[in-house]
């Protein structure tokens, strides 16, 4: 067994995410604590107990999932002891992944991503954007409608999740002009909620700023390898893991690289660990059926299933 861990990000949330773990493990609930005490504004409530309006702005909302995705990783590290092959993140999730690694604290995780949940958010209402996911057209396929629309506004490949599921990014109009185009080729459009064009030139002013703050951490190599988003590759280096983490702000998601590659390693096991099961769906639509599984595990139910599957 070869097995991959790895991290959910933004859409993942919701109203309650965590307590069952928090309720029931004094190691679970001491990581939300030290991550309370990093943010000005009460995570654990918001957590537990949302509302999900504020739960969802992404100043909260990522340290928010952040915080869930390592509680859960506490969970299972403590009851499973077997090796871990590498990580991964979805996006914000990265940042789960660095930790769970070793490259950083806890503390310092939850200090970057609440930066990070800030600058995003700034520039969100500076440059308001949107994102849609598009379903049934390959990489190439959608950058050549964005090519053919380059006269409509600033618009992007902002994730490739899987062969045919890529979100765009990018101005309203420009999005509903590329659209449009993709609904004419036959694929299924969604957009999806929220209010900050991630992964696109609209977030790019939060790099420079971000990557000021990223100085004041300290980032180590990692002890386990990390797939990165932005160059679907491992790297040790923790100068050249600062500027990529700065970067991926409105760099490409590369999961369907990240996912190839490791299997092409040959991980024959994914556990997401993290809110909902959002990543397993990827999974199971990259690698070839029969190939590998997908577990999940964000409450106690689902870390006892996760048990008896890996043991």
């Amino acid at each position: 067994m070869k097995t991959a861990i790895l991290f959910p990000g933004q859409g993942s949330q919701y109203v309650g995410m965590g307590q069952a773990f928090i309720d029931s493990d004094p190691d679970c609930a001491a990581v939300m604590e030290l991550a309370e005490s990093v943010c000005d504004f009460p995570l654990r409530r918001l957590c537990l107990e949302g509302p999900m309006e504020e739960l969802t702005r992404a100043v909260h909302l990522q340290p928010a999932i952040t915080v869930t995705n390592l509680i859960c990783w506490q969970a299972l590290h403590k009851a499973w002891g077997g090796p871990v092959a590498c990580f991964a993140g979805h996006s914000l999730g990265e940042y789960s992944a660095l930790c769970g690694a070793g490259v950083l604290s806890i503390e310092d995780t939850i200090r970057l991503v609440t930066r990070r949940g800030a600058l995003m958010e700034r520039e969100g209402q500076a440059n308001p954007g949107a994102m849609h996911a598009l379903l049934g057209l390959t990489m190439a396929q959608v950058e050549g409608l964005i090519a053919e629309s380059a006269d409509a506004g600033i618009v992007t490949a902002a994730n490739h999740n899987t062969e045919t599921q890529i979100v765009i990014s990018g101005e309203g109009g420009a999005l509903a002009v590329v659209g449009e185009k993709a609904r004419e080729q036959g694929a299924k459009v969604i957009p999806l909620p929220v209010s900050v064009a991630n992964h696109s030139p609209l977030v790019a002013g939060a790099v420079p700023d971000f990557s000021q703050f990223m100085a004041t951490i300290d980032f180590h190599p990692p002890l386990i390898p990390v797939l990165f988003n932005v160059s679907s590759r491992p790297e040790k280096a923790p100068a050249q893991i600062r500027e990529m983490m700065a970067g991926q702000i409105a760099s490409r998601v590369r999961w369907f690289e990240i996912i190839q590659r490791m299997l092409a390693d040959g991980v024959d096991t994914f556990v997401e660990v993290g809110p909902k099961t959002v990543l397993s769906g990827m999974i199971r639509k990259i690698a070839p059926k029969g190939s590998c599984r997908a577990l999940q595990v964000d409450t106690p139910e689902t870390l006892a299933r996760c048990m008896e599957a890996l043991a």
